[in-house]
């Protein structure tokens, strides 16, 4: 892309362009034994009546978002509970950061209560111009490793914004006792509370203050209500493929988040099996009363 778009300020998208082309931060790595605790605990908030998984057992697709976590000092926060600075974090005036997807390549699941390794990358950053605005798009990849064996890769697709309100759609109205529909045969209904969402923040350590602190997010961000975790709709779709297809292994996962659910709204997951050309998976989603799409997902099986 050349020059800036005609409703982005110049100097804002040059700002965009030369950190996409500047900014290489480097590898990193770290270890964790992938305790059996925290895959107990999110079970526990999911209201699951056991942990999905035990130490020497699969550690189910996405499951690791609990480990690898770190834990900055408070000094370190910006005012909406995120790292000011961080590593991973491009360097943007006023950044805002949204979460909008990523894939999965599964080529042994890993293990729980095993030493496991991640190391994570920028491979690619690349200044876009957005319904709302510039943006940079940020694709980060991480290995994790055990037995000295990757067996699991992920990219994560990270959207950024210089300055600025918060994207937030005007006039939500949220009914919770509004409940969507779906004719798939794969469902799971669910809803969140104040207390989910909280808990969710711990154990993934996610000081976001959109998803715990009411007054800041209604009064500073202007959504209409605490945001739902965008990994929590991603877990919440691939709890279908586990109840479902329990025998299956999970080979690959590409993943979409595309409208934003607030606290209290009835959700359903919804899925579909098929086989086709040879392939067998399952194509995912979350639906609202507001939106028949707030997340999709495609897995594809072993």
């Amino acid at each position: 892309m050349t020059g800036a778009p005609a409703d982005v300020p110049a100097a804002d998208f040059r700002v965009l362009e030369e950190t996409a082309r500047t900014w290489h931060p480097a590898d990193t790595g770290a270890t964790d034994p992938l305790d059996p605790a925290p895959v107990a605990a999110l079970s526990a908030v999911l209201d699951l009546p056991e942990p999905v998984a035990a130490a020497g057992q699969p550690l189910p697709p996405l499951w690791h978002w609990l480990h690898f976590l770190t834990w900055p000092r408070q000094s370190e926060l910006g005012p909406d509970g995120h790292l000011r600075d961080g590593h991973f974090l491009p360097p943007l005036p006023e950044r805002r950061r949204m979460f909008a997807g990523g894939r999965l390549k599964v080529r042994k699941p890993l293990t729980v209560g095993r030493p496991a390794e991640q190391t994570s990358g920028v491979v690619k950053a690349q200044a876009k111009q957005g319904r709302t605005g510039g943006l940079l798009f940020v694709t980060a990849r991480t290995e994790f490793r055990q037995d000295g064996e990757v067996r699991v890769t992920e990219e994560q697709d990270i959207v950024y914004r210089s300055g600025g309100g918060a994207p937030v759609p005007d006039r939500i109205t949220l009914d919770p006792d509004a409940a969507p529909h779906s004719d798939e045969p794969w469902q799971l209904p669910w809803t969140t509370d104040p207390a989910v969402l909280f808990r969710v923040s711990a154990l993934t350590a996610n000081a976001h203050r959109i998803h715990y602190d009411q007054p800041y997010v209604t009064g500073v961000e202007g959504y209409p209500g605490l945001v739902v975790h965008g990994p929590l709709l991603v877990l919440q779709m691939l709890e279908l493929v586990r109840r479902h297809a329990p025998g299956r292994t999970v080979r690959t996962l590409s993943y979409r988040l595309r409208q934003p659910s607030f606290c209290g709204e009835r959700l359903l997951s919804c899925g579909t099996p098929y086989e086709e050309d040879g392939r067998a998976g399952v194509r995912l989603s979350v639906a609202g009363p507001r939106a028949a799409e707030h997340a999709t997902a495609e897995v594809t099986f072993a």
